[in-house]
């Protein structure tokens, strides 16, 4: 009994030491915004409009939004006039910006 609690210990030891070559890095997590930007501030409107191809995925992950919240910005910027669809299916839309 005395020799196997030595080897756990041994290996204990050698597990808790750092090994070369494994450094892990840890990604700081952020939480996903549920309130989108100010659809009247001309710095969100300009950032969208030089965005070539916009799906919500896009503005999701360039804005830190969630989803669904993309999913509404985009369908008011069509409304607005602001984008216009130019493809997609029932899932996913794919916009553009519209010609000034």
């Amino acid at each position: 009994m005395e020799k196997t609690q030595d080897q756990k210990d041994t290996k204990e030891d050698a597990s808790s030491g750092q090994k070369k070559g494994k450094a892990k890095t840890v990604a700081e997590k952020r939480p996903r915004g549920l309130q989108g930007p100010d659809m009247s501030d001309p710095k969100f409107v300009s950032e969208v409009q030089k965005m070539g191809a916009i799906t919500p995925f896009a503005l999701a992950t360039q804005f830190n939004l969630r989803l669904s919240v993309a999913k509404d910005l985009l369908e008011d910027l069509e409304r607005r006039k602001v984008i216009r669809i130019v493809g997609g299916n029932a899932r996913i839309r794919i916009y553009q910006p519209a010609a000034a």
